[in-house]
Formats: structure tokens, C-alpha cells, sequence
């Protein structure tokens, strides 16, 4: 039996919600599963995952073959990388304590440029909105000024027509 690891899809019509599962390959998208290994919600900003990574870990090395969108889950959650070490410590190259140092090493580090990419993007938004009222508050000024400008030049007119009649 050929084992794919997928994603079955619920949720409602435009608000897709799908669930991570390990299936056979013969069955329907949303039909019958082996087992679930996590859940993918992408209509969240960012989007939500949770993987049990050690399941999929297990169901990589017994041959299961990911689709093109849970190979992306996977990688980002750890999981090929995880297969990775447990290779290289089945090869006897490094030992199961480093494997697990290793990993650890990668997630600290992934969730350290997540954080950083988050606070990133804050401060661009809170420079960009900055910008904008700053701008905002210049054109006001222009518009304040331009009135005013109006304002004086139609006084202007008017007061030495009234000189040139008082004149005569």
C-alpha cells in the first residue's frame, strides 16, 4: 500500500481549513486516513500549524511520500530535517543525543528569525503608517496655507479698489 502524506480540506466555501494526514494513496482527498499528524489553517495572518513532528518523522522513514504543499509543512516544521538526523544517526555518523542537540539548535534558531521577521514587519507597518500621517498632516498644512493665501489675495483687491474710489 502506497502511503502519501497530505492534506484533507474542511472548513466552508472560502474559509479553508485542513487537517495533515497520512493516507492511502488510492483514497479519496477527504476520505478514509491512517492518521492524523496536525491540522493547517491558512486563513490566519500568519498561518496557523501544528504537526506532531516525531509521527510524521515516522511515517517519512517507513516511505511515505509528502505532497508539494506537506513537504512545504514539513520543512518548515522541522520534520524532513529531523529525518535528515535520524538517517545520518542510522548510518552511525553522529549519535541519537547530537541528532536531538542538533535539532534543537535548528528550531531555536527558525523560531529566532520567525521572531525577527514578525518584528520586522511590525516596524515596517509603524513606519509606513507613521509616513502616511505625516504626510497627511503636511497636506493639511498646504491646504492651511494655500486658504490662507486665497484668504489675503481677495482682501487685497478690495482694499485698493476702495483706495482708488476714495481718491476721486
Amino acid at each position: 500500500m502506497a502511503v502519501k502524506i497530505r492534506l484533507q480540506r474542511h472548513g466552508k466555501k472560502g474559509k479553508p481549513f485542513y487537517k495533515i494526514v497520512a493516507a492511502d494513496s488510492r483514497a479519496k482527498r477527504d476520505g478514509r486516513f491512517i492518521e492524523e499528524l496536525g491540522t493547517y489553517n491558512p486563513t490566519t495572518v500568519p498561518s496557523e500549524i501544528s504537526l506532531n513532528v516525531d509521527r510524521a518523522v515516522y511515517w517519512l522513514q517507513v516511505g511515505a511520500q509528502p505532497t508539494d504543499t506537506a513537504r512545504a509543512i514539513l520543512q518548515f516544521k522541522g520534520a524532513l530535517y529531523k529525518k535528515h538526523l535520524l538517517r545520518g544517526v542510522a548510518k552511525e555518523v553522529l549519535t541519537l543525543e547530537d541528532a536531538e542537540v542538533k535539532f534543537a539548535e535548528w528550531i531555536a534558531n527558525k523560531n529566532r528569525i520567525i521572531v525577527e521577521a514578525q518584528d520586522g514587519e511590525k516596524a515596517k507597518k509603524k513606519a509606513h503608517y507613521e509616513a502616511s500621517v505625516q504626510a497627511g498632516k503636511e497636506r493639511a498644512e498646504a491646504r492651511i496655507k494655500a486658504k490662507q493665501v486665497e484668504e489675503t489675495t481677495e482682501e487685497a483687491p478690495v482694499a485698493e479698489e476702495s483706495d482708488e474710489v476714495s481718491a476721486e
